[in-house]
């Protein structure tokens, strides 16, 4: 195992970095499991010009062993002094306790989730110390090129998805209905609130798992979301729009809050499972279910409170506690993601890579904290001792002044799809002209018997082009799908033609049998041919 030792150069925080040292500490917090990369990771890293330096068993807990770096590239450091000192930038999960900022020395780099809201103190100390302090949790989620990087995000799918295994642990029941020799088991209820990116989570998984799933969220927007993953989305009574900055909620009336309740009340009733997921930036979590709610449910029902690290939305929750009250198990767990340890540090892991290369665009292990790029300016919230953090807001690019109205253009009708307009006086003269005399001569030289199949023939044509003619391209399939079924008129002529009932086989015209025959066989790949594709069209819009 390569060790890296104080004494060494490589750790030696004088002399000047290059490339820089990227450390991982193993992290202390108490139950947390995740460590800030993994050893795929680590390869990226080094093929950015790093060298990593990861801490003797920070991996351990996420099953992610020191060989496993080592053979990725890394270095072990023998312990947490070593890594820090000999770290131009540490890559953390959770925020520095005092014993390791005071491992931190001036101009080192720390990437992780530092909640500069809810942690002034540690702030100031980050400041004292005079270095550079970039908080993942800060990120501009509304920036698109931000996603790659939003470590909130993949966190949050996490979390939900494994709110829904402790439920299910909890519950001690089947989540899909079962007919069993022994008795018909019912679905599990299970009702979401809240449909940010843990509860859209929470609805898959419960959904696959063959529970009934309800959710509710103040932003109306998310409602097909909920219906895409199998979910009912259960609208609250009152008509107040719900949407805050950055994507998140706000805080909502209190009228939109009383009848919130009520529905809340009702579905407490009526689910077996509800997991609450509601969390306002800078605010403790709402109390969305209450003592009552909770004595009025059915015994082993299952509650999980996914706010629990901010207070709970539920008003018995005990924070990184799963207890019993009223029969009701209420589980408030805090570390949901550092439960899949190895799966979240993956996904943080790469977070802080793609952060990275934001860092590096030029590729030679030296960051650049470009405070003119909008995502890093948002995320920065300490630039050499100096505390930077808000952050502007964002300059949202204005809208372009709308062009005057130009006076409507008369269309010549002319384009597929669209309204035919009137024909010219002239043109319709002409053509009015030539119609009259082919139909004249049509009628003094054709045979009576004719006559009639070919005034049929051409009202046909006409109706046909003008029913076709004015519909949108995109309709064709639909439209032609079922007007196809009009072939069947041709299918019975031809069946005529060979019919034994109808004589055909006296009949001495052999081409007739053979042409009634061919257009038998393309009438009927039409005819199904195109209740085929309706019937496709139509599954599609039934997802």
């Amino acid at each position: 195992m390569t060790t890296v030792h104080p004494s060494d150069n490589v750790l030696d925080s004088k002399v000047a970095p290059s490339p820089q040292r990227i450390g991982v500490p193993r992290e202390i917090f108490p139950g947390e499991k995740r460590v800030a990369t993994v050893p795929d990771v680590v390869t990226k890293l080094t093929k950015l010009g790093f060298a990593v330096v990861v801490e003797q068993g920070a991996g351990d807990l996420a099953d992610l062993s020191d060989q496993a770096y080592e053979q990725a590239g890394a270095s072990i450091a023998p312990s947490a002094a070593a890594l820090w000192s000999g770290s131009d930038i540490v890559f953390k999960v959770r925020a520095p306790t005092a014993e390791e900022v005071a491992l931190m020395h001036e101009g080192q780099t720390l990437i992780g989730f530092l909640w500069p809201a809810q942690n002034p103190d540690l702030m100031q100390q980050l400041a004292a110390k005079k270095v550079t302090a970039l908080s993942i949790d800060a990120l501009p989620r509304t920036l698109s090129r931000a996603q790659k990087m939003d470590a909130l995000t993949s966190m949050a799918g996490v979390s939900g998805y494994r709110a829904v295994v402790e439920a299910a642990g909890a519950f001690g029941r089947f989540f899909n209905g079962q007919i069993t020799a022994a008795g018909k088991v019912p679905p599990a209820k299970v009702f979401i609130a809240g449909a940010g990116v843990a509860g859209l989570a929470a609805i898959g998984a419960a959904a696959s798992l063959g529970a009934i799933v309800r959710a509710n969220d103040t932003r109306a927007e998310v409602a097909d979301q909920v219906v895409s993953l199998g979910g009912e989305f259960v609208k609250v009574n009152y008509e107040e729009e719900g949407s805050g900055g950055g994507g998140y909620a706000k805080v909502m009336s209190e009228g939109f809050q009383a009848a919130q309740r009520e529905m809340y009340a009702q579905q407490t009733k009526e689910c077996d499972i509800i997991i609450t997921t509601a969390l306002i930036p800078g605010k403790p979590a709402p109390k969305l279910i209450t003592a009552e709610m909770v004595r009025n449910m059915k015994p082993g029902s299952v509650i999980v409170d996914m706010a629990a690290e901010q207070g709970g939305n539920c008003e018995l929750t005990e924070p990184g506690k799963a207890v019993v009250k009223h029969g009701v198990t209420i589980v408030g767990y805090t570390d949901l993601a550092s439960r899949m340890a190895r799966q979240s540090s993956t996904l943080y892991g790469t977070n802080l890579f793609r952060l990275t290369e934001e860092l590096c665009k030029t590729k030679d292990g030296v960051i650049n904290v470009n405070m003119e790029d909008d995502a890093i300016r948002g995320l920065t919230v300490i630039k050499e001792g100096a505390i930077t953090w808000p952050a502007p807001p964002l300059v949202v690019a204005a809208k372009p002044a709308p062009k005057p109205a130009a006076a409507p253009a008369v269309k010549k009708g002319h384009g597929h799809g669209e309204p035919s307009g009137p024909m010219p006086a002239g043109q319709l003269a002409i053509v009015a002209g030539v119609a009259a005399v082919l139909f004249a001569l049509v009628g003094a030289y054709a045979p009576a018997a004719f006559l009639s199949h070919f005034t049929v023939f051409v009202l046909a044509c006409f109706v046909g082009y003008m029913v076709v003619w004015n519909v949108k391209p995109a309709l064709h399939t639909p439209l032609m799908s079922v007007t196809n079924a009009i072939s069947s008129i041709i299918a019975i002529g031809a069946l005529v033609q060979i019919s034994p009932i109808a004589n055909a086989a006296a009949r001495p015209n052999t081409l007739i049998i053979v042409l009634a025959s061919l257009a038998l066989v393309l009438t009927a790949i039409n005819m199904f041919g195109g209740f085929a594709v309706t019937q496709r069209m139509l599954a599609m819009f039934r997802k």
